[in-house]
């Protein structure tokens, strides 16, 4: 997409209206709010949904397991967002791909409110996971159309749109994982469709006068005398893979656990490829490619800190379960009421976070000093779960206050890499590739989770201190490095901040 036509996009857009921002963040916001409802909704309850026993309504799978489907299923949602990159950048365009990945999404949730077995799940998984590649990074893509690369209300933008994902992910836990957990898990499953209704509903109302010319253009089109050909491979090697599968199932050769081992191994090969066949095409420019080297180490560094932020999904969800005094303060708590505790967070400190980049203007931390502090609290978070691990041993339950202490911790970090990394990714990326390079840093939690599949199997009461310990380190030694290193990647980038 040339400079040109940036400019066109952002003028048809109305730029104030929301909270000092362009209207059409209204629309993101909200379309976004109802898909992480209904994402954070299911995601509350799919780990006890698989290893609570049959008579409780579960799948009865054991927790080691259960623990890397559900990582192995957080990849493969995030890494399908390469196909809706490509979809998006030669197809259809950020707006209409949206919408179709919503419909997938509800679709998959409508599979899991009906009981079933297993095979049910995997199909519900593969429907969400595809929803969720066609709509995640294109309508965080769109968010950056909003605004010119000069807009100092950018950096807050992106925040002002993560705390609308934090809002609905908030609300999600505590209706879904509630209703979920004490009454039925395919009646929670059923609401967390019902969102997803609901955000394509505002999607559909609101577009066409809040977003102008955002998301209609389709910026590296395929020429119309191509698409044969390239529907026809696609069409080749889906048909391959699915009988080689279907024959390695049938002989034994392929199952959950090498599936899962194979996924990992996925998911350091593809953004491996993706950097150099970026960095390699003729339409990239110098600049560019100066560009996609700096975003190299911001790579790493998200992918060590959402390797620890998305195990309070599975890891922390099942130390509540398992671990926790559920009884507190004269309450009895769900243990899928702690998912709440991330969104609340953000949903706290965001508008700091975003009031903050604006007073500070040229003064705030470099995009990879930013990167840097959120490595080193992520770390700070693992690091606190030692602590009751130490004292009292592992044969006691533990106060619910460290559990909300290291949710607490990782949340700064989050603020401080995750909405800086989505608004440096919309400046990074090369003109031919804007959506796809979206893509790329979902892919930083795809990585990250197809890692985790083969991390988590070493977690166990009797290993939490090496087990937290080993993790939360590791992120803070390389927070410190990325540091250090900061004005090198900053040279790399080419005059963006």
């Amino acid at each position: 997409m040339t400079e040109n036509m940036k400019e066109k996009i952002v003028q048809s857009v109305p730029q104030t209206g929301f909270f000092g921002h362009p209207k059409g963040l209204f629309t993101l916001f909200f379309t976004e709010f109802w898909e992480r409802f209904s994402y954070y909704g299911m995601r509350a309850i799919l780990i006890y949904y698989m290893y609570y026993e049959l008579s409780q309504g579960g799948l009865g799978l054991d927790e080691t397991t259960a623990n890397s489907i559900f990582a192995i299923y957080g990849s493969l949602v995030y890494m399908s967002g390469i196909i809706g990159g490509w979809v998006a950048d030669r197809l259809l365009g950020t707006s209409r791909t949206i919408f179709y990945g919503g419909i997938f999404i509800m679709l998959g949730h409508i599979v899991l409110s009906l009981p079933g077995s297993l095979t049910a799940l995997f199909i519900s998984m593969a429907l969400i996971v595809i929803g969720t590649g066609l709509l995640k990074p294109n309508i965080s893509s769109v968010v950056g159309d909003l605004y010119s690369n000069e807009d100092q209300r950018r950096d807050a933008g992106f925040s002002i749109y993560y705390m609308g994902i934090n809002m609905g992910s908030f609300i999600a836990p505590i209706i879904v994982g509630t209703i979920g957990q004490n009454y039925n898990f395919h009646l929670g499953f059923g609401l967390a469709a019902i969102g997803m209704l609901f955000g394509l509903i505002i999607f559909l109302l609101t577009k066409k006068k809040n977003l102008g010319l955002a998301g209609t253009f389709v910026p590296n089109p395929l020429p119309q005398e191509e698409r044969k050909k390239v529907f026809g491979t696609i069409g080749a090697v889906v048909l391959t893979a699915g009988l080689i599968g279907a024959y390695a199932i049938d002989k034994g050769y392929l199952n959950i656990e090498r599936f899962i081992l194979l996924v990992s191994i996925l998911g350091i090969v593809i953004p491996v490829l993706y950097f150099i066949f970026m960095y390699r095409s003729p339409k990239t420019t110098n600049t560019e490619r100066s560009r996609l080297i700096a975003y190299i180490p911001l790579f790493i560094a998200a992918m060590m800190f959402w390797a620890i932020q998305e195990q309070g999904s599975n890891i922390l969800a099942t130390y509540a379960d398992k671990r926790t005094q559920l009884d507190f303060a004269g309450f009895k708590l769900a243990p899928a009421l702690f998912q709440s505790l991330n969104p609340l967070f953000i949903i706290m400190f965001a508008p700091v976070f975003a009031w903050l980049w604006v007073k500070l203007g040229n003064r705030q931390p470099s995009t990879p000093k930013k990167f840097a502090i959120g490595l080193v609290f992520a770390g700070l978070s693992f690091i606190v779960m030692i602590i009751p691990a130490y004292v009292n041993g592992t044969e006691t339950l533990v106060n619910p206050l460290w559990l909300v202490l290291s949710f607490f911790l990782v949340v700064i970090g989050e603020l401080l890499l995750s909405p800086v990394g989505l608004s440096a990714t919309t400046k990074l990326a090369p003109a031919a590739f804007s959506a796809q390079t979206m893509s790329l840093w979902f892919l930083t939690s795809a990585s990250a989770q197809a890692i985790n599949a083969q991390v988590v199997r070493f977690y166990s009461a009797s290993t939490e201190i090496y087990y937290f310990g080993i993790i939360g380190g590791l992120s803070i030694l390389l927070g410190f490095l990325l540091f250090a290193l900061s004005p090198q990647i900053q040279k790399l980038m080419k005059g963006v901040n």
